[in-house]
Protein backbone atom coordinates (compact mmCIF):
# COMPACT_ATOMS: atom_id res chain seq x y z
CA UNK A 1 0.00 0.00 0.00
CA UNK A 2 0.97 3.29 -0.91
CA UNK A 3 -0.34 6.57 0.89
CA UNK A 4 0.89 10.20 0.17
CA UNK A 5 -0.36 12.32 3.45
CA UNK A 6 -0.47 16.23 2.39
CA UNK A 7 -1.44 18.78 4.37
CA UNK A 8 0.56 22.86 5.08
CA UNK A 9 2.48 23.35 7.59
CA UNK A 10 2.08 21.81 11.26
CA UNK A 11 -1.08 20.81 10.17
CA UNK A 12 -0.73 16.95 11.61
CA UNK A 13 0.46 15.28 8.51
CA UNK A 14 4.03 13.88 9.88
CA UNK A 15 2.18 12.81 13.22
CA UNK A 16 -0.93 11.03 11.24
CA UNK A 17 2.14 9.03 9.04
CA UNK A 18 3.91 8.21 12.30
CA UNK A 19 0.65 7.05 13.84
CA UNK A 20 -0.29 4.50 10.28
CA UNK A 21 3.68 3.55 10.41
CA UNK A 22 3.17 2.41 14.35
CA UNK A 23 -0.50 0.94 13.46
CA UNK A 24 1.05 -1.08 10.42
CA UNK A 25 2.50 -3.25 13.40
CA UNK A 26 5.32 -4.35 10.84
CA UNK A 27 8.98 -3.03 11.12
CA UNK A 28 9.54 0.99 10.29
CA UNK A 29 12.06 2.41 7.97
CA UNK A 30 12.02 6.35 8.84
CA UNK A 31 13.54 7.79 5.66
CA UNK A 32 14.12 11.72 6.29
CA UNK A 33 14.91 13.85 4.24
CA UNK A 34 15.41 17.62 6.02
CA UNK A 35 18.91 18.80 5.86
CA UNK A 36 19.93 20.94 9.12
CA UNK A 37 21.25 24.23 7.26
CA UNK A 38 20.26 26.30 10.01
CA UNK A 39 19.20 26.52 13.98
CA UNK A 40 15.57 26.52 13.05
CA UNK A 41 15.92 23.60 10.87
CA UNK A 42 17.91 21.46 13.32
CA UNK A 43 14.96 22.43 16.19
CA UNK A 44 12.71 21.26 13.55
CA UNK A 45 14.39 17.63 12.97
CA UNK A 46 15.36 17.54 16.60
CA UNK A 47 11.68 17.79 17.42
CA UNK A 48 11.09 15.00 15.06
CA UNK A 49 13.35 12.87 16.40
CA UNK A 50 12.39 13.26 19.66
CA UNK A 51 8.67 11.95 18.65
CA UNK A 52 9.54 9.09 17.01
CA UNK A 53 9.75 5.31 18.69
CA UNK A 54 13.63 4.60 19.62
CA UNK A 55 13.02 0.92 17.52
CA UNK A 56 12.29 2.65 13.93
CA UNK A 57 15.47 2.47 11.93
CA UNK A 58 16.41 5.89 10.82
CA UNK A 59 17.93 6.83 7.53
CA UNK A 60 18.84 10.34 6.52
CA UNK A 61 19.07 10.94 2.58
CA UNK A 62 18.41 14.40 0.71
CA UNK A 63 19.20 13.79 -2.82
CA UNK A 64 18.40 9.31 -3.83
CA UNK A 65 15.27 8.73 -2.04
CA UNK A 66 14.35 6.05 -5.01
CA UNK A 67 18.03 4.27 -3.58
CA UNK A 68 17.17 4.15 -0.26
CA UNK A 69 13.48 2.92 -0.87
CA UNK A 70 14.63 0.04 -2.79
CA UNK A 71 17.44 -0.60 -0.29
CA UNK A 72 15.10 -0.11 2.77
CA UNK A 73 12.17 -2.12 1.19
CA UNK A 74 10.68 -5.48 2.67
CA UNK A 75 7.35 -6.73 2.69
CA UNK A 76 6.88 -6.45 6.28
CA UNK A 77 8.59 -3.24 6.75
CA UNK A 78 6.54 -0.03 6.44
CA UNK A 79 8.75 2.71 5.09
CA UNK A 80 7.80 6.12 6.39
CA UNK A 81 9.72 9.15 4.24
CA UNK A 82 9.17 12.71 5.65
CA UNK A 83 8.84 14.77 3.67
CA UNK A 84 8.52 14.76 -0.22
CA UNK A 85 9.13 18.52 -0.42
CA UNK A 86 12.44 18.62 2.01
CA UNK A 87 13.77 16.76 -0.80
CA UNK A 88 12.56 18.64 -3.85
CA UNK A 89 14.04 21.85 -2.68
CA UNK A 90 17.32 19.87 -1.63
CA UNK A 91 17.23 19.06 -5.63
CA UNK A 92 16.70 21.96 -6.76
CA UNK A 93 19.15 23.72 -4.99
CA UNK A 94 21.69 21.34 -6.28
CA UNK A 95 24.19 22.67 -8.48
CA UNK A 96 23.32 19.99 -10.95
CA UNK A 97 20.00 21.20 -12.18
CA UNK A 98 18.69 18.07 -14.21
CA UNK A 99 19.55 15.94 -10.88
CA UNK A 100 15.73 16.67 -9.96
CA UNK A 101 14.14 14.84 -12.88
CA UNK A 102 16.57 12.38 -12.95
CA UNK A 103 15.79 11.68 -9.06
CA UNK A 104 11.97 11.96 -9.84
CA UNK A 105 11.74 9.46 -12.61
CA UNK A 106 13.90 7.06 -10.82
CA UNK A 107 10.91 7.40 -7.43
CA UNK A 108 8.42 7.28 -9.47
CA UNK A 109 9.48 3.98 -11.30
CA UNK A 110 10.42 2.34 -8.17
CA UNK A 111 7.08 3.47 -6.44
CA UNK A 112 4.85 0.66 -8.51
CA UNK A 113 7.06 -1.71 -7.36
CA UNK A 114 8.31 -2.04 -3.67
CA UNK A 115 7.24 -4.53 -1.47
CA UNK A 116 5.65 -3.37 1.82
CA UNK A 117 3.79 -0.20 3.06
CA UNK A 118 4.94 3.09 2.11
CA UNK A 119 3.81 6.94 3.62
CA UNK A 120 5.32 9.68 2.19
CA UNK A 121 4.49 12.71 3.78
CA UNK A 122 4.43 16.04 1.88
CA UNK A 123 3.58 19.82 1.71
CA UNK A 124 0.90 20.94 -0.21
CA UNK A 125 2.19 24.56 -1.12
CA UNK A 126 -0.22 25.03 -4.17
CA UNK A 127 -3.42 26.45 -2.51
CA UNK A 128 -2.04 29.52 -1.91
CA UNK A 129 -1.03 32.92 -4.80
CA UNK A 130 1.53 31.96 -7.27
CA UNK A 131 4.96 32.89 -5.72
CA UNK A 132 6.76 36.55 -7.65
CA UNK A 133 9.98 34.69 -7.73
CA UNK A 134 11.40 32.36 -10.53
CA UNK A 135 13.04 29.82 -8.15
CA UNK A 136 9.62 29.84 -5.71
CA UNK A 137 7.26 29.30 -8.75
CA UNK A 138 9.57 26.69 -10.28
CA UNK A 139 9.43 25.14 -6.65
CA UNK A 140 5.32 25.24 -6.57
CA UNK A 141 5.04 23.81 -9.88
CA UNK A 142 7.47 21.08 -9.20
CA UNK A 143 5.45 20.11 -6.06
CA UNK A 144 2.06 19.95 -7.83
CA UNK A 145 3.48 18.06 -10.35
CA UNK A 146 5.29 15.67 -8.18
CA UNK A 147 2.22 15.72 -6.12
CA UNK A 148 0.17 14.52 -8.86
CA UNK A 149 2.31 11.81 -10.00
CA UNK A 150 3.09 10.11 -6.64
CA UNK A 151 -0.76 10.29 -6.05
CA UNK A 152 -1.45 8.33 -9.77
CA UNK A 153 0.55 5.63 -7.96
CA UNK A 154 -0.40 5.66 -4.79
CA UNK A 155 -3.40 3.83 -3.50
CA UNK A 156 -4.07 6.09 -0.77
CA UNK A 157 -4.03 9.94 -0.61
CA UNK A 158 -4.49 11.87 2.07
CA UNK A 159 -5.03 15.43 2.84
CA UNK A 160 -4.91 17.05 6.51
CA UNK A 161 -5.65 20.02 8.29
CA UNK A 162 -6.35 21.31 11.50
CA UNK A 163 -5.40 17.88 12.50
CA UNK A 164 -7.69 16.18 10.52
CA UNK A 165 -7.75 13.64 8.20
CA UNK A 166 -9.69 13.56 4.80
CA UNK A 167 -9.20 10.68 2.26
CA UNK A 168 -8.84 11.33 -1.44
CA UNK A 169 -8.28 8.42 -2.73
CA UNK A 170 -8.61 5.30 -0.83
CA UNK A 171 -9.89 5.05 2.90
CA UNK A 172 -8.19 5.68 6.73
CA UNK A 173 -7.50 2.63 8.64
Amino acid sequence: MRTLILGGARSGKSALAERLAADSRREVAYIATAQAGDREMAARIAHHRARRPQQWLCVEEPLHLADVMREYAREDRCILVDCLTLWLSNLLGDADMRGFERERDRLLDVLPILPGDVLMVSNEVGLGIVPMGELTRRFVDEAGRLHQAVAAVSERVVFVAAGLPFAFKGTLP
